[in-house]
């Protein structure tokens, strides 16, 4: 079984990659509903299964590709908090093909690109077609989250010192330069390992959140007592 030690923070982690033995083969009416082109993206449990499933597709005349993302151990495979780091041939491909149980993947596909999402499960052998209307209001509260940074004076800055969260504390620099590239802003940084909601209340002068943990920690949007928008999405603003 595949596996990985990484050495974080004085701390060792092994991560240990499980195989599902689940079979893929789409049934024959499931793949009379997908569309010409495909881009194809599972959970690491399935990614045995992608050349077979690839193999099947195309002998009923679909184009496949495999998705790319750019923390990704292996082509095709998505993880659900990098839904900011995907790229696809998105020219040459109708929709994605997302094989795996759950939502919490797929919705990074959503999130990540305007093409429709298919999700086939392998254990029910049920395909169904993710609507996009919960990607839409995170968009819109993005949208007003980042409103809300630009006329804030008092903007507070989550940081996690969880173990995982490397890419936070490599940007550390960046996440200090705040202070240089917004000067007419005062920041506040908010230095934890688990973000409490609950306790982000104690701060009430605090207009906006700025969220460098996790990206899909603003799936939580309504459990932050103020407006909250991803870190990236800030810098991203400093560059324009």
């Amino acid at each position: 079984m595949p596996w990985l030690v990484h050495d974080a923070m004085s701390m060792k982690m092994l991560f240990i990659e499980t195989k599902a033995k689940a079979d893929v083969e789409l049934p024959q009416k499931a793949i009379a509903k997908l569309p010409k082109r495909l881009c194809l993206a599972a959970s690491v449990q399935f990614m045995e299964q992608l050349p077979q499933l690839r193999q099947q597709l195309e002998k009923y005349g679909k184009e496949t590709s495999l998705l790319k993302a750019r923390h990704s151990k292996y082509p095709g495979q998505v993880l659900g908090c990098g839904y900011s780091r995907m790229e696809f041939d998105s020219p040459n491909t109708d929709a994605f093909l997302y094989v795996g149980d759950g939502l919490f993947h797929p919705e990074a596909l959503l999130l990540g690109s305007d093409k429709d999402i298919y999700v086939f499960d392998p254990f029910t052998k049920g395909l169904r077609k993710l609507g996009r209307a919960w990607a839409e209001r995170i968009r819109k509260k993005e949208k007003g989250a980042m409103l809300a940074f630009l006329h804030a004076d008092r903007v507070g800055v989550l940081i996690t010192v969880k173990p995982g969260q490397l890419g936070v504390q490599v940007a550390l620099k960046q996440i200090f330069s705040l202070r240089q590239r917004f000067p007419e802003k005062k920041f506040y940084y908010l230095i934890c390992d688990s973000i409490d909601f609950a306790q982000l209340a104690n701060f009430p002068f605090i207009q906006c959140f700025i969220n460098t943990a996790c990206h899909r920690m603003i799936d939580d949007y309504d459990k932050f007592p103020k407006p909250a928008i991803n870190i990236e999405e800030v810098l991203k603003l400093a560059r324009a």
